[in-house]
């Protein structure tokens, strides 16, 4: 650990070294949840008090741990129902530059090891989100995201921004046009829920990052390249982008015909008060046209090929996934948030980018230490249902394999998870968090389960 945290550190100072100096002093902290919902309004701020660059830091270790449970068979792609234990490492430098006012430059070199459970196999609702298929116990370094943010003032009142991770302290108008380009996430401003959103300081499992049905074009490491704008205007947002998918499913290798194939999401995102406590509602739609297999084909692809367990790789052609999702967070005191989504994709194809999951709800809330004098600790409680479509459950009955899940035949149900936390501050912005999960039917299987997923992770940004 010590060798994966220095060498990533050594990086990104020596990216640094390539940055023009000259920030604003004395610059805020990240906001809570419930302060970034409900920002106190500038009238004015100065050019000379924005921030010129930045540099920040985050480490996380997460690590779980699974007793036995029943299965009453396993099959290629099964979560392992002896008892076993999952961790990764991942550390992440993140380099902001203002070359001048509206523009912004930022760079993420980030770093991961890990080590899955099942080889990342068995679940729907993955436990761990900052699990990558294909990552092992050697550190691997990359490019998380390098991108260009250009902002266009509209007028009306100005919003202060706080100094973070790929974020330049300063001002911005409330009604503006925001254009990002380059290697992002594309989630990164799509359903930005408060308070479920983030795997290193919120819910670990995958089913509560953002819908669980939302199979966002990305990588195997869940980056893309690509582009999108957003439109603020007031207590409204518009945001729409255009995005690369992989060569292949959940692989590394992006595909940049991005006219060819390509993943498109728009978003309509409006801010409102019950009573005097801020709140977000988000309506999001998706569409992924990528070179990807139907599960209806490949059951007839083996039937007419003397039967056997179907395979979505015989039949892979450039099809269409659709998808949407209605998304709420709610500040209910200063102190206590709440979270819900529903999302749903049209479940014909297989899964390409994110989890195998097509019809999602889950509802959750998150509290902060005031009541016990500890102000800068969380605790977090939150509820999945997820489920499949027809197709892709017939193709499970008859011994079909995806990327993540297959135990060789199914007694279908859907799946299941409870997600409980406390994440405690240590000092600064240093963190532990001890967590469980508990999964009923997992990978939508009656015949086994329920699993417990016990959690320990420590969080720290510089």
């Amino acid at each position: 650990m010590i060798r994966f945290i220095l060498s990533t550190l050594l990086g990104t100072l020596l990216a640094a070294m390539v940055v023009t100096t000259g920030h604003a002093e004395d610059v805020a902290v990240s906001a809570t949840p419930s302060e970034q919902l409900d920002k106190a309004q500038v009238k004015t701020t100065s050019r000379s008090e924005e921030e010129r660059w930045n540099a920040k830091f985050q480490f996380t270790y997460i690590g779980q741990r699974h007793p036995t449970f029943h299965a009453a068979y396993n099959g290629p792609n099964s979560l392992s129902p002896g008892r076993d234990t999952s961790w990764s490492e991942t550390a992440t430098g993140y380099l902001g530059f203002r070359p001048w006012h509206g523009t912004e430059v930022y760079f993420n070199p980030e770093a991961i090891q890990a080590n899955a459970f099942s080889n990342l196999t068995g679940l729907g609702a993955l436990t761990n989100s900052e699990q990558q298929k294909g990552s092992g116990p050697n550190p691997a370094i990359y490019v998380a995201r390098l991108f260009v943010r250009q902002t266009i003032g509209l007028g009306g009142e100005a919003d202060a921004v706080q100094s973070g991770q790929n974020q330049l302290a300063g001002t911005v108008q409330r009604r503006r046009i925001v254009i990002t380009a380059g290697k992002v996430s594309g989630i990164d401003a799509f359903d930005n829920n408060a308070y479920a959103h983030d795997g290193r300081t919120q819910f670990t499992n995958w089913t509560f990052l953002t819908h669980g049905a939302f199979d966002y074009a990305a990588d195997a490491r869940g980056y893309t390249g690509g582009a999108f704008a957003e439109l603020f205007y007031d207590d409204w947002a518009f945001r729409a982008g255009r995005f690369m998918g992989p060569v292949e499913s959940n692989g590394t290798t992006l595909d940049n015909r991005i006219m060819l194939h390509q993943g498109d999401q728009i978003e309509l995102e409006h801010a409102h008060r019950l009573g005097d406590r801020p709140g977000k509602v988000r309506l999001l739609g998706f569409r992924n046209k990528e070179h990807m297999g139907r599960f209806s084909d490949a059951l007839a692809f083996a039937a007419a090929n003397g039967g056997g367990a179907p395979s979505v790789a015989n039949v892979r052609r450039d099809n269409l996934k659709y998808g949407a999702g209605i998304s709420l967070e709610q500040s209910l005191r200063s102190d206590l948030g709440l979270f819900a989504r529903a999302g749903w994709n049209d479940g014909r194809t297989e899964t390409y980018s994110f989890t195998e999951i097509e019809q999602a709800v889950s509802v959750g809330a998150q509290l902060n230490g005031n009541m016990w004098s500890r102000d800068s600790d969380t605790v977090g409680l939150a509820v999945a249902q997820d489920g499949l479509g027809r197709e892709h459950i017939r193709y499970l009955e008859a011994g079909g394999t995806g990327f993540f899940i297959g135990d060789g035949r199914l007694r279908y149900r859907p799946e299941r998870v409870l997600e409980a936390y406390y994440n405690a501050n240590l000092f600064k912005k240093a963190f532990l968090m001890a967590g469980a999960q508990y999964i009923i039917d997992p990978a939508y299987n009656a015949d086994r389960g329920p699993v417990t997923v016990w959690t320990l992770r420590f969080h720290v940004e510089l």
